[in-house]
Parts: C-alpha cells; sequence; structure tokens
C-alpha cells in the first residue's frame, strides 16, 4: 500500500481541476452580468431572476442534475440543439460535469459579486458621466476595479465549489472513470471498495488541499490589488 497517490488519483485530480477551471470560466461572466442587473437595474421580474440563480442553494443537487438532464439530455431540447447543430453532447462527459458544477457553483458567484457591486458609491459612476464618460466607460474605470474583491472571492468560491460538486455531477455527467469521476466520485467509489480507506484519506487531503489553496490565492490576490486591509470575505 502506497502513501503516495497513484496515477490513477493524480488523473483523477487532474480532471477535477479541469472541470473546475472550465466551470469557473464559464460562470463567470454570466455571474457578473446577473449580479450587476440585480444590483443596478429595477425590471419586471427582478426577484424571479433572484429566486432561480438561487435555486441550486436550496434544493437537492439531485434536482438540479436531473433537471440539467431534462434539458441538455441527448433527447431533450438544449441537448438535442447542441448535438444536431454543433455535434456537441454533454451529457456523461466531462463537459456535461463542467456544466454541473458551473450550474451549482452560480449562486454563490453572484452572491459574492452583487455585494461588491452595492458597495461601490454610485456618486462616483454619476462624477464621471458628468465629465463626459460612456456609461460603459464609466464601468469599466469604476465600477469594475471596485467591485475586483467581489469578482476575486466570487471566482475562488466558485471553484471551491465545482471542485466539491458531487450531486448534479453523478445525475446528469455519471460516474465514469477517466471521463466524469472527479475528487468527490472518486472517493463515494473508493468509500464502496473493501480496504481502500488509504486512497480515501489520500484524495480528500488533496481536495482539502485545494480548497485552502483557492482561498489563500483569492486572499492574496485581493491584497495586492487593495491594500493590506482588503479581505476576500
Amino acid at each position: 500500500m502506497t502513501s503516495w497517490p497513484t496515477a490513477t488519483e493524480w488523473a483523477v485530480v487532474a480532471l477535477s481541476l479541469k472541470v473546475s477551471v472550465v466551470a469557473v470560466l464559464l460562470t463567470l461572466p454570466v455571474s457578473y452580468a446577473i449580479a450587476w442587473l440585480l444590483a443596478r437595474r429595477q425590471f419586471p421580474g427582478r426577484v424571479l431572476l433572484d429566486a432561480l440563480v438561487h435555486l441550486p442553494l436550496v434544493v437537492p443537487p439531485v434536482v438540479t442534475g436531473w433537471l440539467l438532464l431534462l434539458a441538455f439530455g441527448r433527447t431533450g431540447p438544449i441537448g438535442r440543439f447542441l448535438e444536431n447543430t454543433f455535434g456537441m453532447i454533454l451529457v456523461f462527459r466531462w463537459t456535461g460535469a463542467a456544466l454541473a458544477a458551473a450550474v451549482m457553483a452560480l449562486p454563490l458567484m453572484v452572491r459574492a459579486m452583487r455585494l461588491s457591486i452595492e458597495g461601490v458609491d454610485q456618486r462616483l459612476v454619476g462624477a464621471a458621466r458628468t465629465l463626459g464618460a460612456t456609461p460603459w466607460r464609466a464601468f469599466l474605470t469604476i465600477t469594475l476595479p471596485l467591485s475586483l474583491p467581489g469578482v476575486l472571492a466570487g471566482t475562488m468560491l466558485g471553484f471551491a465549489r465545482s471542485l466539491g460538486e458531487f450531486g448534479a455531477t453523478i445525475t446528469f455527467a455519471s460516474n465514469i472513470p477517466g471521463q466524469t469521476r472527479t475528487l468527490p466520485l472518486a472517493i463515494y467509489s473508493d468509500l464502496q471498495v473493501p480496504g481502500a480507506e488509504a486512497a480515501v484519506a489520500r484524495l480528500a487531503i488533496i481536495a482539502v488541499l485545494l480548497s485552502i489553496a483557492a482561498l489563500l490565492a483569492s486572499e492574496m490576490l485581493v491584497r495586492r490589488s487593495h491594500g493590506r486591509g482588503a479581505h476576500v470575505l
């Protein structure tokens, strides 16, 4: 019995990192756009949008995975369109695992970014507009830089959440070795194998270390960008 991760376990770690990074990259622009809408605009259906965004936090993850299966499965409306138009199949693929992780990470990312955007003084934006800045320029030079701590916090929270995603992933993408078996699914699988406690411990330690590293990296980035007094959470 080896005390070091095996090649198979390192492959699981690599797949988990790939899925989490892709999930965060997919979710980042969507999360910020939704956060900005909720923070700065009043429109019909705002409360409904807010509820839908936070729905993955309150429903069982298995339900979220089932809904993804209905929509993005090969017989679902979106899944059928993607397959017929682009030849893209998400279900039972690592890309499906990334989609499931992205959906589960979305509420945390939106919440962190929304709080940061709401903390930006609108008088600064108004002053910039008075001096001739276009709405887009005022956004790029004031709102976005000042809300950067929330963007970083949301990104890291989304990454950590994606890394730990289980229920929606196993429902939508299944638990296929080498394809969709991420860290949580690998730990779950090893728990079913007698005598695999050492493998479970190794994978669990790696998961904890990756999560801690994500939070520390976020803290350092925020402090470097906004001074020693800034914090990610």
